[in-house]
């Protein structure tokens, strides 16, 4: 069988997406089934194309034209407008359980991009049962052509010891304490809610830690007084990203909604405790080997964390569940059991 995947997205600087489709094309060539069938990627850089729009709907449907695969996987973005049986992952519908947090028209091209989708795809990957009920939910979408397939975690390669990570990160001449976050700035992440408490932390606790917020920042306030207390990195590669959860007293993911949420499995894989929303796909996800809290209220978010820092056998006893956790979930696995469905498409 002849497979086309298509890769629209720059796969340098990974967050989620980028993680999930990076990682599926480094585990494909792993599995002993693939070696049965051809793959063949098609992405703007072995398939030129003059202008920067459009790329998908002409240069990649003239391809399927001259010489279509059996199949075409599409893992992020849409489809072409000429394709053979479709394979699609629908990654999340954030913007229909938050639309106040999207502009208006790009709610509506998600959400004409989703029913389409939906609509043409012989077979649908989601990557919680979250995704799939809000999908049947939505759209009313077939059930029996969508697939729970859950994400992976990487194995982090180098990792530096925790003095390093504060002279590089915090620029300090002595290890201090840390909270992180770790991913986009994008207002559904509720990173303002997450200053907020590591605000009521530093006021009722007097905490000796730093919040350390790493990743594309879009931009959110901090107050006056916790300007030399909150670090922001910007974008952080695989290495300085896992020397960063290694290291962290507490990581906290308090977002509003995730289809999936790599991070806080990347935070159990080095061993440290996580606190996480309660919402969306994070209890299918983290089950009891997390912290769960309401993220619309800072206070909780707070006395989660300071529950973890102030008390260590309770810590050490949430990093064994995250240990346990994380051994359901593997990039190795995800692919096989996506290559699986793109085959029987």
């Amino acid at each position: 069988m002849k497979i086309g995947i298509a890769v629209n997205i720059s796969l340098e600087r990974r967050t989620g997406v980028e993680e999930y489709v990076y990682n599926l094309l480094m585990n494909f060539p792993m599995l002993e089934e693939s070696k049965e069938h051809r793959i063949l990627i098609y992405s703007p850089n072995n398939l030129k194309w003059s202008f920067k729009k459009l790329w998908t709907q002409i240069r990649l449907s003239w391809e399927m034209f001259k010489n279509p695969p059996d199949v075409l996987f599409v893992p992020a973005h849409t489809f072409p407008l000429i394709h053979p049986k479709l394979v699609i992952t629908i990654q999340g519908l954030e913007f229909e359980k938050l639309p106040k947090m999207y502009p208006f028209f790009k709610r509506l091209f998600l959400r004409w991009m989703t029913k389409r989708n939906i609509k043409k795809a012989d077979r649908i990957i989601v990557p919680s049962q979250n995704t799939k009920d809000d999908l049947i939910k939505f759209y009313h979408a077939d059930t029996n052509k969508i697939f729970v397939i859950h994400h992976g975690i990487g194995n982090p390669e180098v990792a530096l010891d925790a003095t390093q990570t504060a002279f590089d990160i915090a620029q300090t001449n002595k290890f201090i304490p840390y909270l992180l976050c770790l991913g986009r700035g994008d207002q559904r992440k509720n990173i303002q809610g997450l200053i907020k408490a590591f605000k009521i932390l530093k006021q009722d606790h007097q905490i000796p830690h730093k919040l350390i917020l790493a990743g594309p920042n879009i931009g959110y306030k901090i107050y006056k007084n916790l300007k030399d207390d909150v670090i922001c990195t910007g974008y952080v590669d695989d290495n300085k990203k896992w020397s960063l959860l290694k290291n962290a007293d507490v990581f906290i993911f308090p977002s509003f909604c995730e289809g999936f949420g790599i991070p806080v499995l990347e935070a159990q894989k080095v061993g440290t405790p996580v606190v996480a929303a309660s919402t969306s796909s994070f209890p299918e996800i983290l089950g009891d080997s997390a912290l769960l809290v309401n993220p619309y209220h800072p206070t909780e978010i707070a006395e989660a964390i300071h529950k973890i820092i102030r008390n260590q056998n309770f810590s050490d006893e949430l990093i064994k569940r995250g240990y346990e956790n994380v051994q359901r979930f593997s990039w190795l696995k995800c692919a096989k059991e996506t290559l699986e469905i793109i085959i029987n498409a």
